[in-house]
């Protein structure tokens, strides 16, 4: 049960309405077993003539059942037996709608909670994601994920929570129904204890083998959904280069593979139910065997009507047998829901925000890194930089790539965290501030534009809670994109598409940087802003760029070293580390690494 010891938390914030979830099947269950029970006065009534009633009454041992003989003999004395069965056929009906009453209490207190902890899962799985660090995506598939997020949880929410019922209704039912029929015969009820644990041992062996086949599926279910976002992202380059059957073999055998798995989990689940219910009735007809020769045999001390009744309350034990067989596998089909969702919600986060961190309002002097290094997994990627960082400055950062250039930056963010040395801002190590407001001193423009499904004007003011229509203009000014969204449409208020799709790219890269502009940071990183960028836009983007690093400390990791000519400091790495250092006029005196990858540029 360790697999669902997250659904128990979440439930423990219920349990006011648990409780009463709890008396409300208690009572349907009590009222169910009452409805039943009138049968018996009724079978009396119909096969015992007129007095037999009143020797029945005198006769029995069992004090229930001499009450109800009694009972019916007072009614039959105040009427007639025609007002008698009336009385009882009106005590069903009672029994009947108290029963549903309650049946209907029960499923509207739990249908709440249900939704609600499959909402819990939906919104703690997208926390972690938001609070894991950039490094962890590296390792994982995205259609991994999002089948974590989308497959896992509904299955959660069918074969887990779903079942939630049978976890508390039906063993009560058999519980209290095999309690009623231990009083009325407890010879014959041993006989159907010996006979359930021999079916549950059966059912069980068919369920095991589900978490193993739910474990596949949901592998080959991420496998499929990575598939088609691979090919929804990369159509152009699939039809260049005539790779359709290719990637339509393997997307048949993932689905094949996906379609197998998920027809064992079927037929293993559907046969649970079936057997359950021949096996239930095979007991049902031995108990019929047994029973009957013993009343007709009269040595258990009990009539035909009170064995019926006694048969029409065990086959009351049949569905909710069933239903757990069946709940049972289910849970053991969701359990690799959960651990699936589980490896993500125990991912360790290692870039931890500081809650009693200080808020930095303002930069004032510099950046520096100390004797810093970075693994990752036993790899090293930078190895004890040493660089300051000092306000207004402009430092370029150029190498080979692999060199450690785009690590070194997203460091400062904290996107990754050193594993030794440290970056202090204002002489204060950035693991001391808050992370919300380091990163509110900072502004990024990628390569590859990230950009949302919703208008320009949403874009640009992104993160940004207030954000006048006025001050959103002058930023697309700034990043000379104002001209070309004034043609649009629907100007400002256009929506973009999914990840910009309706805009070029330069368009797309103006767009961040004029979120840049209006988020107006000290410190801006600008990560080979224009390199997949024509010559025009280039342009466009370079001048927006040039805008945007005016009186801000910018570090700028450069592909094209023509765009970086009058940086202030130009950091030149080489397998993570600072292999020389300069303005590009020293660098080029010194004949080394730096001119050499300025002369393979040239000749290009």
């Amino acid at each position: 049960m360790k697999r669902y010891s997250r659904v128990f938390t979440y439930l423990k914030d219920y349990s006011g309405s648990v409780l009463w979830y709890f008396v409300t099947v208690v009572l349907s269950i009590v009222f169910s077993i009452l409805s039943l029970g009138m049968l018996f006065p009724f079978l009396q009534l119909l096969f015992n003539k007129e007095g037999s009633v009143g020797m029945a009454a005198k006769q029995s041992s069992n004090p229930v059942i001499a009450w109800v003989n009694h009972y019916l003999q007072h009614l039959i004395s105040s009427g007639d037996q025609f007002y008698a069965l009336g009385i009882v056929c009106i005590l069903i009906i009672a029994s009947i709608f108290l029963k549903n009453l309650f049946v209907y209490l029960a499923a509207r207190i739990l249908g709440p909670i249900k939704n609600n902890i499959v909402n819990r899962f939906r919104i703690d799985l997208y926390d972690k994601i938001l609070k894991l660090p950039i490094g962890y995506f590296t390792e994982q598939r995205k259609g991994d994920l999002m089948s974590r997020m989308t497959n896992d949880v509904n299955e959660v929410e069918t074969s887990v929570v779903g079942t939630l019922e049978g976890w508390v209704k039906d063993p009560l039912s058999i519980i209290i129904n095999l309690t009623v029929l231990f009083y009325l015969s407890p010879r014959l009820t041993f006989f159907i204890l010996i006979c359930i644990p021999i079916m549950g041992f059966v059912i069980g062996r068919v369920s095991r083998s589900l978490k193993k086949q739910s474990t596949r599926v949901a592998a080959k279910s991420g496998e499929t959904i990575s598939a088609i976002d691979e090919t929804l992202g990369g159509l152009r380059v699939i039809k260049a280069f005539n790779v359709e059957g290719l990637l339509r073999n393997k997307f048949i055998s993932t689905s094949n593979e996906l379609l197998d798995a998920r027809n064992q989990i079927g037929y293993r689940r559907d046969m649970a139910s079936p057997m359950s219910e021949l096996m239930g009735v095979t007991i049902f007809a031995g108990i019929l065997w047994f029973g009957g020769r013993l009343v007709l045999s009269d040595s258990i001390g009990i009539n035909g009507a009170l064995f019926l009744t006694y048969m029409g309350l065990f086959y009351n034990i049949i569905d909710p047998a069933k239903s757990i067989s069946t709940a049972f596998s289910n849970m053991q089909k969701g359990a690799a829901a959960i651990g699936r969702i589980e490896e993500v919600l125990n991912a360790p986060v290692t870039v931890d925000d500081n809650p009693n961190g200080k808020k930095i309002t303002a930069f004032a002097k510099s950046i520096e890194f100390k004797n810093v290094s970075f693994l990752y997994d036993d790899a090293v990627i930078l190895k004890n930089i040493n660089l300051t960082i000092e306000k207004g400055k402009t430092v370029a950062l150029v190498g080979s790539s692999g060199a450690g250039k785009s690590t070194l930056a997203d460091l400062i963010p904290r996107f990754h965290d050193v594993s030794e040395g440290q970056i202090l801002v204002d002489g204060i190590n950035i693991k001391d501030y808050s992370l919300h407001s380091l990163r509110n001193q900072i502004s990024i423009v990628t390569q590859e534009p990230i950009l949302f499904n919703s208008s320009i004007a949403e874009n640009i003011a992104l993160g940004m809670t207030v954000a006048k229509p006025e001050d959103i203009i002058q930023a697309a000014k700034i990043a000379n994109a104002h001209n070309f969204i004034e043609k649009k449409e629907q100007g400002y208020n256009t929506n973009i598409g999914d990840r910009g799709s309706k805009l070029s790219g330069g368009e797309r890269q103006r767009l961040t940087i004029a979120r840049a502009v209006l988020k107006n940071p000290p410190i801006l990183i600008l990560d080979e802003a224009t390199s997949s960028l024509d010559t025009e836009s280039e342009r466009l983007v370079q001048d927006a760029i040039n805008n945007l690093m005016n009186n801000r400390t910018s570090i700028v990791i450069a592909h094209r070293l023509s765009t970086i000519r009058h940086a202030d400091e130009i950091i030149v790495l080489k397998k993570g580390e600072i292999v020389e250092r300069g303005t590009h006029e020293s660098l080029i005196s010194q004949d080394g690494f730096y001119k050499k990858l300025v002369d393979m540029q040239e000749v290009k």
